[in-house]
C-alpha cells in the first residue's frame, strides 16, 4: 500500500521540479545516473561471487574481529553497504554463516561506507571527475558485450564506476547552477528542531533512493557549493544512516528467521547509534574540530569535516556495540522465534530454502546442498527405524550381529506417516526452489543442480523401497524357520553395514576414504542377487523354505538391492563431488582392489 502511494508521489514531485527549474533536471539526472552506476557495479561484483567470495567469507568470519574486517573491506571495495547487507542475509539464509558473524559483517559495513564519503570529499569534488568517467564507460560497455563471465564482470564494474563518477559530476554542476535561481541554504533550520527536521529528510531521501551512499554523495555535492549548512549536513548524514536499514529490512522479508534477526540487528544498531549521536551532537562536533585540526583540515573545509564526522559517528557506534554483540544476538533469538505451528504438528519444512538465498547462484546452490543434507538425515532416520534398528547403534562401533538383534520397537513404525511428515514436503520445496534457482545459473551450475535433484530423488526412492521391505522383514526376522530368518537377518545386517559406511562417508574429509567405502558398498550390493549366486535354488531344492517364503525373499532382496543402489547413487552424487562440481567416478581399479580384499 505504501509503495503504491510513494511511487506516484515521487513521480509528481519530480515532474514539478523539472517544470519549475531546468537546473533541477541536472541534479535529478545526476542522482539517477549515480544510482544506475551502483546497480551496474553490484552486477559486476556478483559476477565474481561464484565461489571465491564464499570461500573468503567462511575463512574470514570465524571470529567477530574478522567478520567486522570482512564487512569493512567488502563495503570499501563494492561501495555499497546495502549490497553487503543483502548478500549477508543471503549467506545466512543459505547456512554459510551464523547470526553472530552476520552482525559482525554489518558492523564492519557501517564503517566501510565512510570510505565513499572520504573519496567524494577528498577527490570527487576537487577534480573534473567526468573526464575519468568517459574512458571507464567506453571500456566497460565493450567488455559487457563479451561472452566470458570474468570479462563481462570487469565490464560491469568499469561501467558502474563510470556512471558513479558521471552522476557525481552532474549532481555537483546541478547544485552550482541551481544556486543561481534558488538558494536552498535559505531554508536552513538551526538548533535541535533543525537537527530533527534534517534527520527526517535524510532518512526519507535514503528510503526513496535505497542507498545511503547516494544520499551522502548528494549531501556532499550540495554542501560543496554551500546549498546547505554544515550543521544541517550532519543531521542529513545521521538520517541517511537510519534510512539505509530499510534495504536490509526489505531483503529480510524473503529470508529465513536468521535473516530477519540480522535485519533487526542492523535496525537496532543504526537507531541506537543515531540516538546517541543526537544526544551528543555538540560533543561530537567539537571532537570533529579537534581531529580536523590535528590532520590539517581547514576549519572552513566542511566537506572533509563531514567525512570526519561520518567516520567518527560510525566507529563510535561499532565500539559502543562490540561488548554487547552476544547479548544482542540472544535478544534477537528471543524476539524473533521460529514458527512452530507445522513442527508442533510433526510436519517438517525446509530449513535453508528462502528467496533471499536466490540472490546469487552460489548461495542458491549452498542452500540446496544444505537442504539435501537435511533430507538425507531424515531419510536415514526413517530407513533405520523402518529396519527396526536404533540410530545410535548404527553409528557406533557395536558389532553388527548385536545391532540387528537390538530392536528399535515392538511394533513396526508407520513409514507412510513418517514420509508425509519428514520427506514429502521438504522434497517438494527442494524441487520448487531448484527450478527458481537455475534461472540465474551457468550451464555448469545447472548440471551440478541436476545431480543434486537426482540425489534427492534417490533418497525418496530408498525410503519408499524400505516401506515395501518392512512388512516381510518384521515378519520373517521373528520366524521359527531358521533358514528364512537367517536370510532376512543377513539382509538387515548388510543394510546396517551400508548405513554405517554412509555415515562415515558423509563425515569423512578425505576423498580416498569416501571412494573406498562406496566401492566396498557397491560390491556388497551385488550379493543381493540370490538367483545368480544360487542361494534361492539351494533353499527351494532342499525344501528349507516354503514357496511363499521363496517368493517373498526374491522380492525383498530386490527391494534391498534397490535401497542400496539408490543410497550409493545418492552418496556418489552428494559426497563424491569435487570443488568444481564434477562427480568423482568409481574406476575399475578401485572396484578390483575391493573385490580382491573381499575374497
Amino acid at each position: 500500500m505504501l509503495r503504491k502511494i510513494l511511487l506516484p508521489t515521487i513521480l509528481i514531485l519530480l515532474a514539478y521540479g523539472f517544470w519549475i527549474s531546468p537546473d533541477f533536471k541536472e541534479i535529478a539526472a545526476g542522482v539517477a545516473i549515480f544510482l544506475f552506476g551502483m546497480l551496474t557495479l553490484e552486477e559486476g561484483f556478483k559476477a565474481f561471487s561464484g565461489g571465491t567470495l564464499e570461500k573468503i567469507l567462511q575463512k574470514s568470519t570465524d571470529k567477530l574481529s574478522k567478520s567486522i574486517s570482512f564487512g569493512f573491506v567488502a563495503t570499501a571495495i563494492m561501495q555499497s553497504s546495502s549490497l553487503v547487507s543483502v548478500l549477508t542475509i543471503s549467506f545466512i539464509g543459505a547456512g554459510l554463516i551464523g547470526l553472530t558473524q552476520g552482525v559482525g559483517i554489518i558492523l564492519g559495513a557501517n564503517i566501510g561506507t565512510t570510505t565513499g564519503a572520504w573519496l567524494m570529499a577528498g577527490f570527487g569534488l576537487k577534480v573534473n571527475i567526468a573526464s575519468y568517467a568517459m574512458p571507464m564507460l567506453a571500456f566497460g560497455i565493450i567488455l559487457i558485450f563479451q561472452k566470458t563471465k570474468s570479462l563481462k564482470g570487469i565490464g560491469y564494474v568499469l561501467a558502474g564506476l563510470g556512471f558513479l563518477f558521471l552522476g557525481i559530476h552532474y549532481m555537483k554542476d546541478g547544485f552550482e547552477a541551481f544556486k543561481a535561481s534558488i538558494d536552498l541554504s535559505s531554508f536552513a533550520v538551526d538548533g535541535f528542531k533543525g537537527l530533527l527536521i534534517f534527520i527526517g529528510i535524510g532518512l526519507l531521501a535514503t528510503v526513496v533512493m535505497q542507498s545511503s551512499h547516494a544520499t551522502i554523495v548528494l549531501i556532499l555535492a550540495a554542501l560543496s557549493v554551500h546549498q546547505i549548512t554544515y550543521e544541517n549536513a550532519l543531521a542529513l548524514t545521521i538520517g541517511a544512516n537510519i534510512g539505509t536499514t530499510i534495504t536490509a529490512v526489505i531483503g529480510s522479508l524473503s529470508s529465513n528467521i536468521d535473516g530477519k534477526r540480522l535485519a533487526g540487528a542492523h535496525l537496532i544498531f543504526n537507531l541506537v547509534t543515531a540516538f546517541v549521536a543526537i544526544i551528543l551532537i555538540n560533543q561530537i562536533m567539537y571532537t570533529v574540530d579537534i581531529i580536523s585540526d590535528a590532520i590539517g583540515i581547514a576549519s572552513d573545509n566542511h566537506t572533509l569535516k563531514l567525512a570526519v564526522f561520518d567516520s567518527l559517528f560510525k566507529i563510535m557506534g561499532v565500539l559502543m556495540f562490540l561488548p554487547f554483540v552476544d547479548k544482542l544476538v540472544n535478544f534477537l533469538h528471543r524476539i524473533f522465534k521460529e514458527d512452530t505451528t507445522k513442527s508442533n504438528a510433526g510436519f517438517e519444512s525446509a530449513r535453508f530454502l528462502n528467496n533471499s538465498a536466490l540472490e546469487l547462484p552460489s548461495t542458491s546452490m549452498a542452500s540446496i546442498v544444505s537442504e539435501t543434507r537435511h533430507l538425507y538425515e531424515n531419510a536415514m532416520e526413517i530407513i533405520i527405524h523402518g529396519l527396526n534398528l536404533k540410530r545410535h547403534n548404527i553409528f557406533s562401533s557395536m558389532p553388527l550381529d548385536e545391532v540387528i538383534h537390538d530392536a528399535y520397537a515392538h511394533e513396526p513404525i508407520n513409514i507412510d506417516e513418517y514420509y508425509n511428515k519428514k520427506i514429502k514436503g521438504i522434497y517438494g520445496e527442494i524441487i520448487d526452489f531448484a527450478t527458481k534457482a537455475q534461472a540465474n545459473m551457468s550451464p555448469n551450475d545447472i548440471e551440478v543442480l541436476y545431480k543434486l535433484k537426482l540425489a534427492n530423488r534417490d533418497l525418496v526412492e530408498a525410503v519408499k523401497d524400505t516401506k515395501h521391505l518392512q512388512k516381510n522383514l518384521v515378519k520373517y526376522t521373528k520366524s521359527s524357520n531358521v533358514h528364512i530368518k537367517e536370510q532376512y537377518d543377513k539382509i538387515t545386517k548388510d543394510l546396517a553395514e551400508l548405513l554405517r559406511d554412509l555415515d562415515i562417508v558423509a563425515n569423512a574429509q578425505e576423498v580416498d576414504v569416501r571412494l573406498t567405502l562406496l566401492s566396498k558398498a557397491k560390491v556388497h550390493t551385488e550379493k543381493y542377487d540370490i538367483l545368480a549366486n544360487g542361494t534361492l535354488d539351494n533353499l527351494i531344492r532342499n525344501s528349507l523354505i516354503s514357496n511363499e517364503m521363496a517368493t517373498s525373499l526374491m522380492n525383498d532382496t530386490a527391494y534391498a538391492y534397490d535401497i542400496s543402489s539408490n543410497l550409493i547413487s545418492m552418496a556418489q552424487r552428494m559426497f563424491l563431488m569435487s570443488e568444481v562440481g564434477e562427480e568423482i567416478s568409481f574406476n575399475q581399479d578401485d572396484i578390483s582392489e575391493i573385490l580382491t580384499k573381499e575374497r
